[in-house]
């Protein structure tokens, strides 16, 4: 039977169950903000360490690459496929209930997005093949990545060169999620996550007495007429089928009440899906923030921060994710989301650079009362999904490496 035959790898998570717990509540107990993630690190190197698994650190700061290198066919003519498997690390600066038993030991930081169930996964996923090496050949490279809640750490990887050498043929990703009961799995082909643009806006006025209006250009006015303006972007700038969101979050101007305003700040966000719709909208705020401030009398400059690119899944990746479901759950279990997020995930940053999907592992459970969403004080897990989402990325790897193989073998033929 092959290792990653589903009845054997449900055996295996039996076994494991124990471990994955003790290594995710580990984890809890240390959370870290991203880019500061120490004590994190000190723990995954010290499993890594533990079971002769070879890693790279530090990547990126904070950051870890590790290897398992399979031993079967490691002599044939053909190139062996690449599979990576990601895991966030960081945590969020939130106060967690003391009461937990297995609750933060850091005051005012807490894993209130399920990175460490994410990490304690991919751990044992690890662990796994490393034991079984000699099953299977090719090699799986796991990124545990910081600061996905921050400055985009994927991304730092990536430039770090996490998706070379060897080169990356597959990337996958799963994220817990609270608004599914355990057992469930949630897909969705195309776009999953949105992009994000972080927009300053400086608008340049006059400033004058109150009195003398007439003095002064003023840049409040000036603003108004702007974020006026600004909501004709997603309703008239493009089709209603599309996704699209841009808000404003804060405006900033003025030093006296009796003195009219000579420049005011406002700050918001772009989260769009579609590349091309990204930059068509930028280019139209950019126009009316210009022409806006222009027909005041004023000036107005937008700068553009760009944040995460859209995850776009890879369709025939995700049929490799839902067959290997299939294959555990029951199909009534296997949802598909009907529209994207337009939150955002860094996990993009690695599908800009090889094929892969992101799915979505339900860990709530109403008879518990874990119920609590992602990004709160009372965020919880069904621990159960440790072992659940153990033997779907295992599935999953085995089904890629599989593929990879056959594709090196065609490529080798011609």
């Amino acid at each position: 039977m092959s290792i990653f035959h589903t009845e054997y790898l449900k055996q295996q998570a039996l076994a494991m169950d124990e471990e994955l717990i003790a290594i995710r509540r580990k984890l809890h107990a240390y959370p870290e903000l991203g880019t500061k993630e120490v004590k994190t690190d000190a723990i995954i190197t010290e499993y890594l360490t533990r079971w002769g698994i070879d890693f790279q650190f530090p990547v990126a700061d904070t950051g870890i690459v590790a290897a398992v290198q399979g031993k079967m066919g490691a002599k044939c003519s053909w190139k062996q496929p690449v599979v990576a498997l990601r895991a966030d690390i960081d945590a969020l600066p939130l106060q967690e209930d003391k009461n937990r038993p297995y609750c933060s030991l850091h005051d005012g930081v807490m894993h209130a997005c399920g990175h460490d169930a994410h990490t304690a996964i991919a751990l044992g996923v690890a662990h796994f093949l490393k034991e079984h090496e000699a099953e299977w050949g090719g090699v799986v490279k796991f990124f545990f990545q910081p600061a996905e809640e921050t400055c985009g750490g994927a991304e730092r990887m990536v430039e770090a060169g996490c998706m070379e050498n060897p080169h990356v043929d597959y990337v996958i990703g799963l994220h817990m999620m609270p608004s599914l009961e355990y057992g469930k799995v949630e897909l969705r082909y195309n776009d999953l996550n949105a992009a994000s643009d972080e927009l300053t806006i400086l608008l340049h006025g006059k400033s004058s007495h109150c009195s003398h209006p007439e003095q002064g250009i003023d840049a409040i006015v000036m603003a108004a007429a702007v974020i006026q303006n600004l909501q004709t972007v997603v309703s008239r700038s493009l089709p209603p089928l599309q996704n699209a969101v841009l808000s404003i979050g804060t405006i900033e101007g003025g030093s006296a009440e009796n003195i009219i305003a000579d420049k005011v700040v406002l700050q918001g966000t772009l989260r769009t899906t579609d590349n091309e719709l990204r930059r068509h909208l930028k280019d139209r705020i950019r126009e009316i923030v210009e022409e806006t401030s222009r027909a005041y009398g004023g000036q107005g400059e937008l700068i553009i921060r760009p944040g995460y690119d859209a995850l776009i899944n890879d369709n025939e990746i995700v049929d490799v994710v839902k067959e290997a479901a299939a294959r555990r759950l029951d199909l009534a279990h296997i949802h598909f989301k009907e529209h994207p997020s337009l939150g955002v995930e860094d996990f993009s940053f690695f599908l800009n650079k090889a094929s892969g999907a992101f799915y979505h592992l339900g860990c709530a459970c109403g008879e518990k009362g874990i119920t609590a969403p992602l990004h709160s004080r009372d965020f919880d897990i069904d621990e159960r999904a440790l072992s659940l989402g153990f033997e779907l990325q295992t599935s999953i790897i085995g089904r890629l490496l599989r593929r990879g193989v056959n594709r090196r073998k065609i490529q080798a033929s011609l």
